[in-house]
């Protein structure tokens, strides 16, 4: 999964070199067998590195022995997981991201995690989240850089977890591979130069989840006109990169194939019809005629983020044949200043029949999701539609990094959502929609206007995009603050963050697979 790192699984054994990882609650005691296993020398060597060093044992705290008495070991690393009530609420994937964020730069790390302190699990389920963090943890974008580190060019590291049952946490880790390789596939994307990763470069490398059966269909500007996406088409007019816009078919449920994805949904039961997931992908964000602040405009490369998300997340649905019938729509598009360009006034007909008034070009954003949710609920009547969008810079004046803005006209599915939610620890806020609100977004001259200014900025938002998915279950999640440039963790070291594949697999195994 990772270039960086290879993980195994085997019965509990102590390594021949390396670094050996334990874990350590703030009772500083080791577990019986693990303590039996290290020996007396090593044990008295953690003892005393514990009281020279005060470790407290708290959660993602590291204390290293170098040398360690008694062991082949290069290196004895004692990883802290706090105090009882918080092993109990262990994020096992940040643990595992921690325990490698602590070994140095060893080359093999063996982790005992056959038994740890009272009241933190040790079995498959657990070891397999703990190999996923290690792996995102361990990933690094660093392609274009001619000179790396002489420990990055030294090669992978080696992994293993000693666990009681290591075939069954080897299958559950299988799924988990799947589930990192989307998150990957999503940072990456973001983290390319928008030189690269144009709307016609994006559309190609989403073409290769066809390897994974996924079946994948590319509207270029001839069929996206002919269909009447103009408003989608309005923002990159201005661009030399011509838009595109991708459907991904995976059709993992019983009953899915070719034909039912062709018209995914249509007379269908609820339990039947495919769940939508739908990707905001400016490739790179200019602000228009409405220009941007030159500083920090660099950042505007991962304005795709959305569109980044969905891509990962139908990879990971196809590479671990989740059984679910799921479809994944991006619309892609440069937004740029030239001569061609949308002018703020200009008034667009979408492909809904609605008429919007331009205000502002920087909010082009919600002009893409408008035509996509649109043609999406349409064409695939869909359980339900989740898009996902760096759309307003107001969500982070409100929420800050921590969590994504949620907005839904569906409460059941926002439950759902806010579950997973905090099984994955990528967190989400919900926010209010309400007529009221509509109100800012009325237009003079057209059927609503695509900026309501300054208040309320990503709620009218949410509100614009409402009035183009019909009854259709719908959540909106502004990512904005977590997609990109967000607070680095355990498991993310980079700018690029992948936020949203794991959620959104989440509520997919939770919920939607038959």
């Amino acid at each position: 999964m990772s270039e960086r790192l290879k993980v195994s699984f085997a019965a509990p054994s102590l390594p021949a070199s390396g670094a050996l990882v334990v874990l350590m609650g703030d009772d500083l005691t080791l577990p019986s067998s693990v303590h039996e296993m290290i020996g007396k020398p090593a044990a008295d060597a953690i003892a005393r590195a514990v009281a020279a060093e005060s470790f407290k044992g708290k959660a993602s705290s590291g204390l290293s022995i170098l040398a360690p008495p008694g062991l082949q070991a290069s290196r004895l690393v004692v990883v802290g997981v706090g105090g009882a009530s918080e092993r109990a609420e262990t994020d096992y994937v940040g643990l595992g991201g921690a325990v490698l964020g602590r070994v140095g730069k060893s080359k093999s790390v063996t982790l005992l995690f056959h038994e740890g302190p009272a009241g933190l699990r040790n079995d498959a389920e657990a070891a397999a989240d703990l190999a996923l963090g290690m792996t995102l943890r361990a990933y690094a974008f660093d392609k274009y850089k001619t000179k790396k580190p002489d420990d990055e060019a030294a090669g992978e590291v080696d992994v293993v977890i000693a666990v009681a049952d290591p075939k069954a946490a080897g299958k559950a880790h299988r799924a988990r591979e799947a589930i990192g390789e989307g998150v990957m596939l999503a940072r990456t994307l973001v983290n390319e130069p928008p030189n690269v990763l144009d709307p016609e470069e994006f559309a190609r490398r989403a073409a290769q989840l066809e390897k994974l059966g996924v079946e994948v269909e590319i509207l270029d500007e001839k069929k996206l006109e002919k269909i009447g996406m103009r408003a989608l088409l309005a923002v990159g007019q201005g661009s030399r990169k011509e838009s595109r816009v991708v459907v991904m078919r995976w059709n993992g449920a019983k009953g899915g194939g070719k034909e039912a994805g062709k018209d995914a949904g249509k007379g269908a039961k609820d339990g039947a019809k495919p769940v939508a997931f739908i990707g905001k992908g400016v490739c790179f964000d200019s602000g228009g005629i409405s220009i941007k602040p030159s500083a920090s405009m660099e950042d505007m490369k991962g304005d795709m983020a959305g569109a980044a998300c969905v891509v990962g997340l139908m990879h990971a649905l196809a590479a671990r044949k989740a059984k679910v019938n799921a479809i994944g729509v991006i619309g892609l598009v440069e937004n740029m200043p030239d001569g061609n360009a949308q002018r703020p006034g200009d008034i667009v007909r979408s492909l809904s029949g609605q008429t919007i008034e331009i205000i502002n070009t920087d909010a082009e954003g919600r002009l893409v999701l408008a035509d996509v949710l649109w043609y999406v609920q349409d064409r695939f009547k869909p359980a339900f539609m989740i898009d996902l969008a760096t759309l307003t810079g107001a969500v982070l004046v409100a929420l800050g990094q921590e969590n994504a803005g949620l907005f839904s006209n569906d409460d059941a599915l926002c439950e759902k959502l806010s579950s997973a939610a905090k099984a994955t620890k990528e967190g989400v806020w919900r926010l209010p929609l309400s007529a009221a609100y509509d109100k800012i977004i009325d237009s003079k001259f057209a059927d609503v206007k695509n900026s309501g200014g300054r208040h309320a900025g990503s709620i009218t938002a949410a509100q614009f995009l409402k009035r183009f998915v019909n009854d259709t279950p719908w959540a909106h999640l502004d990512i904005a603050g977590t997609g990109m440039g967000s607070p680095q963790s355990e498991t993310n070291r980079g700018w690029a963050s992948g936020w949203g594949v794991r959620l959104l697999d989440r509520l997919v195994a939770d919920h939607y697979e038959g």
